[in-house]
């Protein structure tokens, strides 16, 4: 048997963490001890962090006054088990009756002394297989998705998601999609967790270049799957969400690239575009997206609306 923690943060999920938890107490338990299910619920609202309690799960609901964001309370949840090995899973997910035990029987082989990190295929209601794994990126590739160049020229500047592999294969590959993170309890200590300094995106990738720094490898199983509804359908900006991902690309850069390139990346990020988003947002009819992108903007520049007096812009 292989001892398992699985960590899920919430955060106004609704009815999806109820689902989530339901199709986790359905997998294989044949194979796997499930050690501890934490749920940390970040100053929800809605009330999907109420009536879980349910007895065919060593579950427990850690509840936060105020939102501490992914990476803290990713970190917060890991820290309550003892398993070898953690699963970071979003609400939005679903696994199916192998979905924890295939890539854990994996990762327990000979074969597998080297990799760190294991993620799986995630894919829609339609059963399609989503592009979730990556490549790290340079500093360019940022560079080129502020100014829209991924976007106007794919075949030229394709970005760092691997949109050009069908994810039909297992293999070896930079960066797994955090929606289902499955870590080396060890690796996750030995590095200190999530940088919580990443309120939310870009703290897996993250964490993966550190490992890969550290000598630990990722790795992509195709043979086993879960559901993921994902977040990035919507056509509407919202305002908070733009500015955690611009936050935490000017964090990555600083942290991973020289000082040279990381100026690069901010002044993109900082001077182009913000340009290129609201001028996209007008010629395609979207006002309010436009205005998203300017309130964002501001909010970065001033330090308004960020979660507490340490998340400024100057950090």
């Amino acid at each position: 048997m292989i001892g398992v923690d699985v960590i899920t943060v919430n955060w106004n999920s609704g009815r999806q963490l109820a689902e989530c938890l339901a199709a986790l107490a359905a997998t294989d338990r044949t194979r796997v001890t499930l050690g501890r299910v934490v749920v940390v619920d970040n100053a929800s609202t809605d009330g999907s962090a109420e009536g879980l309690d349910r007895g065919d799960l060593p579950l427990e609901v850690l509840r936060n006054p105020t939102n501490r964001g992914f990476a803290a309370a990713c970190n917060q949840g890991a820290r309550a088990g003892r398993s070898p090995y953690i699963l970071f899973l979003n609400p939005d997910t679903r696994v199916e009756f192998d979905s924890l035990a295939a890539p854990l029987a994996w990762l327990e082989r000979p074969t597998a002394a080297d990799v760190g990190i294991c993620g799986i295929q995630l894919v829609d209601a339609d059963g399609r297989v989503a592009r979730s794994c990556a490549r790290f990126p340079t500093a360019g590739q940022l560079v080129a998705t502020a100014v829209g160049l991924d976007r106007l020229l794919p075949h030229a500047f394709p970005g760092f998601i691997m949109r050009d592999w069908d994810h039909q294969q297992s293999r070896r590959v930079d960066h797994v999609i955090g929606a289902f993170y499955l870590v080396r309890r060890g690796v996750f200590e030995r590095l200190g967790g999530f940088d919580e300094r990443y309120f939310v995106y870009l703290e897996d990738l993250d964490f993966s270049l550190r490992a890969r720094e550290a000598g630990w490898h990722s790795y992509f199983l195709a043979s086993a799957r879960a559901f993921h509804r994902g977040g990035g359908a919507s056509d509407q900006v919202r305002a908070e969400r733009l500015l955690y991902l611009l936050r935490s690309r000017l964090r990555y850069a600083r942290r991973h690239f020289s000082p040279a390139r990381a100026a690069a990346v901010r002044a993109a990020t900082l001077g182009v575009e913000p340009v290129v988003r609201v001028a996209a947002a007008l010629g395609g009819g979207a006002p309010r997206q436009a205005r998203d992108t300017i309130r964002a903007y501001w909010m970065l520049a001033t330090g308004h609306g960020l979660e507490g007096s340490a998340l400024r812009f100057r950090e």
